[in-house]
Formats: structure tokens, C-alpha cells, sequence
């Protein structure tokens, strides 16, 4: 491997190993909170992309019971990655009220929501496939505005491509992460879900609404998950309403290979996987799917809980 190829996997791995890390910190947060995984995290990430598209670009018709309605908005990108990123983390929220919430009040074993969760996500998916149909949707070249379609730079006689893509991408993950990074950390919301993540009975009797601090982690975790989804349409395209069920996978390997309930293990668990997909030689790129379950069984055999995660499992 010559150095530009290096650095191109690199600037590759590091790109897309960045969504992961925030689409799997949309499960951190709920696992660290309730101590379950939402499989409903992957129809939520579907539905960010989805409605980012719809807003900005919304090309299709609608079917079903909506027959002959076709949206044509075409609001600017940015407001619209904005509107559908809360949009996702509003139906994160309805999830917990229906799917979660009657489960933990009766006391439920936590198999039950994870059933649920499935439930739903096969619910949302459905539902996508019925409105809009099961084509490809890919965003226009142009949806990140009139900015320079590529930088490109020459390592030893060879080109190295940096898409505008890949650095937007970046640049919008690095913000989300450091954002979130302070709220968590810095911020009375932060504290409280810290709390609450510790001992929910200590953070009641401390005066925090736990009900409202599991709403908020829905919410975030929702946004997190359709932003993520937006992010990966921009650059892949929309492959129809079961493309967020590969990277919904994906973000399991993420957590369990950054170690359960850890928010700096999900970051690393997602580079570390994005790096080892782009490193895949051409010739086995029809196995690069199998990378992040490969580092998952690895990392179970060696560590079981993971690159940052304890023997004891530490929440946020």
C-alpha cells in the first residue's frame, strides 16, 4: 500500500467512523439510561434521512392513503437537516411514551421492550415502504450549496481526494460530539441525566423528574439517530426503508467494541470500525460489511466489556 492510499483510506475510515460514533451514541444514551438497546434506533436513522430528503429535495409522491399528494418544499439543506434531525428525535420521544413507558410502569423485564422496540421498527419501516416505496432516493450533488466539489492534494506522484462531502461530515460530527460533550458534562440537564443514570430512585428523592430526563434521552437519541441517517444519505444515498437496518447492526458492534454505556467507547468503537472498513482491500470489499461483527467477536473473546468499558459497567 503506497502512502496516498494510506491516506486515503484514512480520510475514508475517519469520515464514515464518525457517523457511526453518532449513531451509536444515540444508543449509549439510552442504554445508560434504562439499561436496554432501542432496536428501534436503526427505523429512527431511516427516518432522519427520509425526512431531511422530503424537506429539502421532496421528489416523490405519496402513496397509500396520501395517494396523490407529492411534496415539493425544497427547503435550504441546512434548515432542513435541523427540521428533520428534531423531527427524528420527536418520534425517539413517541417511542418511549408508547413502546417503553407502559412497559417500565408495570415493572416489565427489560426483554419485553426490547421486543417492543423491534415491534416498532418493523412498524416504521413498513410504514415507509407503504407511503413512499422501496426505490433509491439519492440527494443532488449540489445539497451542501455552490462550494467547491472536491479538494485534491499529491502524495509521492499520487492523488489523495478529499470529498466536500467527507469534510462537511466531519466538521457537523465534531460539533454534535463536542455540543454534546459539553451538555452532558457542563449543563444541569447533563447533571441530572447523569443522575438518574446512576439511580433513578437517588435522583427522585434528589428532586429530578426522571420521567422528563428519560424523555430528553429519547429525544437526543432520536436526533442523534436521524441526524446520523442524513448524514449517511448525503453520501451513500437512501437505499430504500430498510437501509438503516445494516447500520443499526453496525451500532451495536460500535458500543459493545467501545464498551456498554461508555460515550468515549462509542466515539472510538465508531472510528475504529470506519477505519477497518476503509482499510478492506478492493478485492474483499464484498466483505466489508462483515468488519464491524469480525472486531465484535474479537473484542468479546479478548475483552468482553470492550475498548473503554469495565468489568463493572459504567453508565454516563
Amino acid at each position: 500500500m503506497t502512502t496516498a492510499q494510506f491516506l486515503q483510506n484514512l480520510l475514508n475510515g475517519i469520515s464514515i467512523g464518525s457517523v457511526y460514533a453518532i449513531f451509536a451514541l444515540g444508543y449509549t444514551l439510552v442504554f445508560s439510561i434504562l439499561g436496554i438497546i432501542n432496536f428501534a434506533h436503526g427505523a429512527i436513522f431511516t427516518l432522519g434521512a427520509y425526512f431531511t430528503y422530503t424537506l429539502a429535495v421532496g421528489e416523490f409522491g405519496i402513496n397509500g392513503l396520501l395517494s396523490g399528494l407529492t411534496l415539493d418544499l425544497q427547503i435550504p439543506f441546512a434548515l432542513s437537516l435541523l427540521i428533520g434531525s428534531v423531527l427524528a428525535g420527536m418520534v425517539g420521544v413517541l417511542l418511549e411514551r408508547l413502546a417503553f413507558k407502559p412497559l417500565r410502569t408495570r415493572g416489565a423485564d427489560s426483554l419485553l421492550a426490547l421486543v417492543s422496540s423491534l415491534g416498532v421498527a418493523l412498524v416504521i419501516v413498513n410504514a415507509i415502504q407503504y407511503l413512499v416505496g422501496a426505490e433509491i432516493y439519492t440527494f443532488p450533488s449540489q445539497v451542501y450549496g455552490d462550494i467547491k466539489p472536491a479538494m485534491m492534494f499529491e502524495v509521492a506522484g499520487q492523488s489523495v481526494v478529499v470529498r466536500t462531502v467527507q469534510v462537511i461530515i466531519f466538521a457537523v460530527c465534531m460539533v454534535i460530539l463536542t455540543l454534546l460533550g459539553y451538555v452532558i458534562s457542563f449543563t444541569r440537564i447533563g447533571k441530572a441525566l447523569q443522575a438518574v443514570a446512576e439511580n433513578q430512585t437517588t435522583a427522585s428523592l434528589l428532586g429530578i423528574s426522571v420521567d422528563k430526563i428519560i424523555l430528553v434521552t429519547f429525544f437526543m437519541s432520536g436526533f442523534l439517530g436521524g441526524l446520523a441517517g442524513t448524514l449517511v444519505g448525503t453520501s451513500f444515498g437512501i437505499a430504500g426503508p430498510y437501509f438503516g437496518v445494516t447500520y443499526g447492526l453496525k451500532g451495536l458492534a460500535v458500543i459493545v467494541l467501545g464498551g456498554l454505556g461508555s460515550v468515549p467507547g462509542a466515539v472510538l468503537g465508531g472510528i475504529v470500525i470506519g477505519l477497518a472498513e476503509a482499510f478492506v482491500p478492493p478485492d474483499y470489499s464484498a466483505y466489508k460489511e462483515a468488519v464491524a461483527f469480525a472486531f465484535l467477536f474479537i473484542v468479546l473473546l479478548v475483552r468482553p466489556q470492550g475498548l473503554l468499558g469495565r468489568s463493572m459497567i459504567q453508565k454516563v
